[in-house]
């Protein structure tokens, strides 16, 4: 492990609690801030809506003052979201919650370019260890936020989970202490740049590999945002387990999403990109089919630990084969590009996740995600038959 791949794993477990406990708690926050419930699950959405709107903006950001300052500000625009983010709830303001909890995504799109920082760090034919490696991160970030997020939310005696917040500020701010020592890998100058002429975006997609990558890291994504975001929403307010027994399904949703990654850079060195996407969709299908048991602790973890097993197959290998897609000069549009269409499907299945779970049932939500594993499946034959027909020709 070089220093660079080392500072971004260890930023990973500090910036990422922002994501976990977003999904853990802001739906619920959500809930008992706004009388519409419906709306409940907007906070989660919001931030992956500032995802979805930011992905351009922080690759843009990055090509221009480079990756370290960027991540380095993004920690410090993280932290600030969390703190306006517990200030909301101690006034009960549904609106200024749901503004911290875009800005937050805002950082996380920042914090989602960790993966190809990782994968620049390495050669190429690494690349996909590099990214199960950072992902690996992920399971620390998992328990330390959102079991500091449930061991502080009485901090503040009279505004529940204004400390968890509070909590969460000092774990998105570390990441700027870390990467304040991120090399930054030497780029072309501007002048070559001018002279580069790099695909459209309608190139991009034109490529049989490059629509593999990008529809198996979106779908994958999709389904997982999903059905996440339903979960808290479905468990707690709606079946009324208890918030600890939801909070680990959670807990072990996030573990089983990143656990994966200790072998799943290998698998995908050995089987290639598309078994292991189709292992991946096996996974989500398992995930579905768990669904028509009745609702109880141990089908929600099962079945929340087979969703995310099959997220890290899809969206490593996604991840993995899109860097080899683009030439070194397209990375940063390409790499916004992939977020950009990746957050904003994410976006718009976590804006839908609250009104449909409360519309319908646990197992309905579950059936809606089959014609997405329809896509995924088609855009690995279209490839696998294109790079058939080359190899012929």
């Amino acid at each position: 492990m070089n220093r660079n791949l080392f500072l971004l794993t260890a930023s990973q477990v500090f910036g990422f609690t922002a994501a976990n406990v977003t999904v853990f708690l802001s739906g619920i926050i959500g809930s008992q801030l706004s009388s519409i419930k419906s709306l409940s699950t907007l906070p989660p959405s919001i931030y992956v809506v500032g995802i979805a709107i930011s992905t351009i903006f922080a690759a843009k950001v990055m090509s221009i003052i480079g990756r370290r300052l960027g991540f380095v500000l993004a920690s410090i625009a993280s932290s600030f979201s969390c703190l306006m983010a517990a200030y909301s709830i101690s006034i009960e303001n549904f609106f200024t919650f749901c503004i911290a909890c875009f800005i937050l995504g805002t950082g996380m799109a920042f914090i989602h370019q960790y993966r190809f920082a990782a994968a620049e760090s390495v050669e190429k034919d690494k690349a996909p260890k590099a990214i199960s490696t950072l992902l690996l991160a992920g399971i620390v970030s998992a328990f330390i936020g959102i079991s500091l997020a449930n061991y502080t939310k009485d901090f503040v005696s009279d505004h529940l989970y204004v400390g968890s917040y509070l909590m969460l500020s000092i774990l998105t701010i570390m990441p700027a202490f870390f990467l304040f020592f991120f090399k930054n890998k030497i780029e072309l100058s501007q002048e070559s740049k001018e002279e580069i002429k790099t695909r459209s975006y309608i190139e991009f997609i034109s490529e049989p590999k490059f629509l593999q990558a990008i529809t198996a890291a979106s779908f994958a994504y999709v389904v997982m945002a999903f059905l996440m975001t339903a979960t808290p929403i479905s468990m707690h307010i709606i079946h009324n387990m208890s918030l600890e027994k939801t909070g680990l399904v959670i807990q072990f949703h996030v573990l089983s999403m990143f656990l994966p990654s200790l072998v799943t850079g290998s698998l995908i060195k050995k089987f290639g990109y598309s078994k292991m996407m189709y292992l991946g969709v096996f996974f989500y299908i398992l995930t579905i089919l768990i669904s028509f048991f009745d609702p109880s602790f141990i089908s929600y973890l099962v079945g929340l630990i087979c969703l995310g097993i099959g997220w890290n197959f899809l969206f490593v290998a996604g991840t993995s084969l899109l860097v080899t897609t683009y030439t070194p000069e397209e990375k940063f549009k390409a790499q916004g590009f992939n977020d950009l269409v990746v957050f904003s499907f994410t976006a718009v299945s976590s804006l839908s996740a609250g009104i449909l779970i409360s519309m319908t049932s646990w197992k309905s939500v579950n059936l809606l995600c089959i014609p997405f594993l329809i896509l995924i499946i088609l855009s690995i034959l279209n490839a696998d038959r294109k790079k058939t027909e080359n190899n012929l020709s």
